[in-house]
């Protein structure tokens, strides 16, 4: 879908801590005027990865700070402070691998995509290939992404959308994962438009 009417486009900011393949998927929506959003600001805890290269040379903010000897409450406060400063309406988690403490003026403006059908597989150390290795080894017939809410639990918020995708008796994890980062690719440009639709419908 491209750009409708009237709508604003949320102020994003993406959290990583790796490839940045999400965040490269996003920014290319937003070029080609597919994404009810901007990303203004990308934060990540781990220095020299790849999504942080990514970031600056599309010409983003981007800060890097690791929560080091911090609390969480204190490092996420900071975090946060940062999404203040830039007015960010929207906080988007794409393959941010650690916790942290919602303030009040963000519940329900922070979301995640997660490489499963929550509330199966998910939780904590249910990251990346552990996800598909542990879908694979169950033996189920169906996987595939969920963009939810992030709440103060690993993968626990409210469901926004769910994509599906079947498991093969020949999958290995990176098989299921590539199939699964397909319809990432999909559900999380989707979830943030709904998102946007929402905040004008609010207006």
């Amino acid at each position: 879908m491209s750009r409708e009417g009237n709508a604003q486009p949320l102020r994003l900011a993406v959290l990583l801590s790796g490839s940045g393949r999400t965040l490269e998927n996003l920014l290319l929506r937003q070029q080609d005027g597919n994404l009810l959003g901007t990303v203004e600001l990308v934060l990540s805890n781990r220095e020299g990865v790849r999504g942080v290269t990514i970031a600056e040379s599309a010409g983003v903010r981007t800060i890097v700070s690791p929560q080091g000897d911090a609390s969480l409450e204190t490092w996420s406060a900071k975090l946060f402070g940062f999404c203040r400063e830039a007015n960010i309406d929207l906080v988007v988690m794409a393959g941010f691998l650690q916790l942290v403490a919602i303030p009040d003026d963000f519940v329900n403006r922070v979301i995640n995509i997660h490489p499963s059908l929550l509330p199966a597989f998910g939780g904590k150390g249910f990251y990346g290939n552990r996800v598909h290795t542990a879908v694979i080894e169950q033996g189920v017939t169906a996987s595939g992404c969920t963009v939810h809410f992030v709440d103060n639990e690993y993968d626990h918020g409210g469901v926004l959308l769910q994509r599906q995708v079947p498991v093969t008796p020949d999958d290995s994890p990176e098989t299921l994962a590539a199939r699964v980062f397909l319809e990432e690719c999909e559900a999380l440009p989707e979830a943030i438009n709904l998102l946007a639709k929402r905040q004008r419908t609010k207006q």
